[in-house]
């Protein structure tokens, strides 16, 4: 993402005593405070945690009951104002025994995305009245990609890490943190954003809930750990505009290429071309570069898991185009060839560190891929001549650079198949 780029021009917080079990006193509270204080149209505004409900364990199917109506009410002032607003309900997912605490995203038009709880206080026993979720994902909006993450979420920095990793320039916090422990909450906000060098937004609830009392200091939080707004212990909206190309200076100064590790969870690194490019786009937006290499791999072994980790020290991120079955018939290999199908292939080499990203292609070469995708860097064996090399000359047209990598001697797939074979002949 360039400076130039679609992007908030202004991030709040929307803080509050919550009110037990009471939603339309909570959606008049949280109307009210918008009347006094209109939010720039295009801000991100981020609510409590629970905003509309507070928690009450014995009264979480009726909290379920009522999310629709609570989502419908954010919605509708979302239009009205022309924001985007966030905030934490009860949902109670099909199937499911238990409801999550889910951070909802909404624009004018509707529910733009949701991420659940991952981290469930069991010092409160929320363990015992709520589902954990599987997976924090980045949520996509007009103005570029977007994390969220829950309260008690904000301890566990893998979880701001990961949505960092996948793009995301900005973290919501929806949060009902306690007065006792003021002090860790504005360590924090402000630690996950240094870590990340994010914009973070993290909304907290005031007042008593409850027999909780609760911190208020809602922020704001820019990319260097500077606090761009913060609120104090009383009701109100604090809000403060946000610099993009600050952010992308700061990036570029303390993270140069090569030191960004890209963690995509293994059932998400084999994907289509479809599903792959706006991944790439996000890691480009970070200023990060893209590199890919191709090839069967069928029967891994210790030579390709070597030519990959080279591959992979070229840039920040290794897409890698793996002949399809039928492509690798094609390649007139031998008979019973590809010896494992594309899946098994895939399987394997997504566990490895050094792969990012694995997309098939079905064509003899994998041009198609390399125009779609353009990588910063194309790698192929330096067995390769470079004119030789597939998508060079259009890698290289489009400001690329092609390099060419020595493969391990004597190691091959060929050599392993004749070895086995050899073994197994009477």
């Amino acid at each position: 993402m360039q400076p130039d780029s679609p992007f908030f021009p202004a991030a709040a917080c929307l803080q509050f005593q919550i009110e037990l079990g009471n939603t339309w006193a909570n959606v008049s509270a949280l109307r009210f405070l918008l009347e006094i204080k209109p939010p720039e149209p295009g801000t991100l505004l981020v609510l409590p945690e629970m905003w509309a409900t507070g928690f009450s364990y014995a009264e979480t199917g009726r909290f379920a009951e009522e999310t629709p109506a609570m989502l419908r009410a954010m919605v509708e002032l979302a239009a009205q104002y022309n924001i985007l607003l966030a905030g934490s309900l009860t949902n109670q997912k099909a199937k499911a025994s238990l409801p999550a605490n889910t951070l909802y995203l909404v624009g004018p038009q509707g529910v733009l995305g949701q991420v659940d709880k991952q981290y469930l206080f069991a010092h409160w026993q929320e363990d015992l009245h709520y589902q954990p979720g599987r997976g924090s994902y980045p949520i996509e909006t007009p103005m570029g990609w977007v994390g969220g993450i829950v309260c008690y979420d904000l301890r566990f920095p893998e979880l701001a890490r990961e949505l960092a990793f996948a793009g995301c320039r900005l973290l919501m916090i929806s949060a009902q943190w306690p007065l006792s422990r003021l002090s860790h909450w504005q360590n924090l906000v402000r630690a996950r954003a240094i870590e990340n060098q994010v914009f973070v937004v993290a909304a907290n609830s005031c007042g008593q809930t409850g027999k909780m009392l609760l911190a208020g200091h809602s922020m704001v939080v820019a990319p260097d750990g500077s606090v761009l707004a913060e609120a104090g212990e009383k009701p109100g909206i604090v809000s403060a505009s946000l610099d993009l190309q600050m952010q992308t200076e700061l990036r570029r100064s303390f993270c140069p290429p090569g030191e960004r590790p890209w963690r995509y969870r293994t059932a998400d690194k084999v994907c289509s071309l479809e599903q792959l490019l706006p991944r790439l786009a996000a890691i480009r937006n970070q200023g990060s570069r893209i590199a890919f290499t191709n090839g069967c791999f069928d029967l891994l072994h210790a030579g390709h898991v070597n030519y990959l980790e080279e591959a992979r020290r070229t840039a920040d991120c290794l897409v890698l185009g793996l002949n399809s079955d039928s492509s690798v018939r094609l390649q007139n290999k031998g008979e019973g060839r590809p010896v494992n199908t594309e899946l098994d292939r895939a399987r394997v080499l997504s566990t490895l560190s050094c792969v990012d990203f694995v997309v098939f292609f079905d064509d003899p070469t994998p041009l198609k891929l390399i125009t779609a995708i353009m990588p910063e860097v194309l790698v192929k064996g330096a067995d390769w001549p470079e004119e030789q090399i597939a998508g060079a000359a259009e890698v290289k047209a489009g400001g690329g650079e092609v390099r060419r990598i020595a493969l391990t001697p004597g190691r091959s797939t060929t050599n392993l198949i004749k070895t086995i074979q050899n073994q197994v002949t009477p």
